[in-house]
């Protein structure tokens, strides 16, 4: 829900270090005991995200910032910190849209993700390919073809999950779902089974229309829930206990220890709670998010490293509370 706000003080770079060629006919196997070679596949079955042994897996991780803002961070270090610190199993790559992302600079921006995106698959982790953007049936043309690209790259590595649609805002669920059918479709015609995650009205929290009218044209859909802890408690907790009810698939992919705007009201005993309901409920989720912006969202303080192995000191209030909870 967090706008972008002011530019960050971290100017945004495009990826320095080059990502391995990834080859859709033959995917790198994942490292030995890491949690894809664990789990592989991940499918849909009722209201759960199952491994390729058909158990309920919950994924926990950290979400980037906008690319456009926050690409600095987007190199394969901050991954295998990630991985080999936090002990996260999935990593979001949020590339920004409007606002001069991917519309206005689509290769850089498709740099970006691919660079975190094949190095999530070399250390063996999830990764979901996020459009980050509030409005994306006005850019149906242009998600139809970048998922397609992403969906050929990548449709025979289980390691990646699409996320077509971060955060609708003022949409109603029946022209999100429009938009979610056609480019599943487009996902799903190029023969890509991954795991995609549909945002839900009202950004992300209207768990309850999806529920009430879930996409039937294709498998292994899970919807998103998002939450802010200063904002939202424990009416959506509520919601979304009615939606998994209802047999859907939730799928908590940002979530913020604050208020909705990213900034002030730091609540972590309410996070807490929501950790503690994710948890019960085996919901996967990524935090908002891995930057260094000067807002109370931030993992990381001002100035901190862009490559990762960040020391206690470098962690704001925010970022070490959660990464004890990725290390319980």
């Amino acid at each position: 829900m967090v706008e972008p706000g002011p530019t960050t003080p971290t100017s945004p770079a495009t990826p320095t270090d080059p990502a391995t060629p990834t080859n859709p006919t033959n995917p790198t196997p994942a490292p030995v005991a890491s949690p894809v070679a664990t789990n592989g596949k991940l499918q849909v079955v009722g209201n759960q995200i199952q491994n390729q042994n058909g158990v309920a897996v919950q994924l926990k991780g950290m979400s980037l910032f906008w690319s456009q803002w926050g690409g600095a961070f987007y190199n394969a270090s901050v991954v295998n910190s990630l991985a080999d610190n936090w002990k996260v199993t999935v990593v979001r790559a949020a590339m920004g849209v409007e606002e001069g992302g991917y519309l206005t600079n689509p290769a850089a921006e498709k740099a970006r993700v691919k660079t975190v995106v094949d190095a999530a698959i070399a250390k063996g982790i999830y990764v979901i390919i996020d459009w980050h953007d509030h409005n994306a049936t006005q850019h149906t043309a242009q998600a139809k073809a970048f998922f397609t690209e992403m969906a050929q790259l990548y449709k025979n590595t289980p390691n990646v999950i699409f996320e077509i649609f971060n955060e609708p805002d003022y949409e109603s669920w029946n022209e999100v779902r429009a938009y979610a059918v056609e480019i599943i479709g487009a996902i799903r015609g190029v023969g890509a089974p991954n795991l995609v995650v549909v945002g839900t009205p009202t950004w992300s929290q209207g768990v309850d229309a999806a529920a009430s009218n879930p996409i039937t044209q294709y498998p292994n859909v899970a919807y998103t829930l998002h939450f802010y802890a200063g904002t939202h408690g424990q009416w959506l907790r509520d919601r979304a206990d009615a939606a998994l009810s209802k047999g859907i698939a939730l799928f908590v992919t940002e979530f913020g220890t604050c208020d909705a705007s990213g900034n002030g009201n730091l609540k972590l005993d309410e996070t807490g709670r929501w950790i503690d309901f994710m948890n019960s409920r085996k919901l996967s989720w990524a935090n908002w998010s891995l930057h260094d912006k000067p807002e109370t969202a931030s993992a990381l303080v001002p100035g901190a490293s862009t490559t990762g192995n960040w020391p206690d000191s470098a962690l704001t209030p925010s970022g070490a509370f959660i990464k004890q909870k990725l290390l319980q």
